[in-house]
């Protein structure tokens, strides 16, 4: 069965990203908060999410490439959020704009959720945790 890889901001680096992904052969589920720039991945083979929740939910690797963090924040942790969604197993990569502060908050919410749910801590978030940050 083929990896499913979510990729949440479509921007300038996360379009990129999700059309090399599609050429690569993996499936990929696509969101942005403004629908219309999702046309051309799903022209090109994407899947549109409505909401990170409902990408999450399907998705074995669910990437977020955000301007900042409140965007980032609203994505992760909102009602409608990756965590409301995402899958046991699933790898969440957050690859935004934030902070080594924003990133232990991430792996804190990770930590907590372990008991329910399965993730793994972005580069990041492992990068600030051995630096004592």
């Amino acid at each position: 069965m083929p990896v499913v890889v979510g990729v949440i901001g479509t921007g300038l680096m996360g379009k990129p990203m999700a059309r090399n992904l599609l050429r690569g052969g993996f499936s990929v589920v696509v969101q942005n908060r403004t629908a219309s720039k999702l046309k051309e991945l799903v022209d090109a083979g994407a899947i549109a999410a409505a909401t990170p929740k409902e990408l999450a939910s399907q998705c074995d690797v669910v990437i977020t490439m955000l301007i900042d963090w409140p965007t980032t924040h609203e994505a992760i942790f909102g009602a409608d959020g990756v965590l409301a969604g995402i899958r046991k197993g699933s790898l969440f990569i957050d690859m935004g704009t934030t902070s080594p502060a924003h990133a232990r908050e991430l792996a804190e919410a990770s930590r907590k959720r372990a008991s329910r749910r399965s993730m793994h801590r972005s580069a990041a978030a492992r990068k600030a945790r051995s630096r004592g940050r």
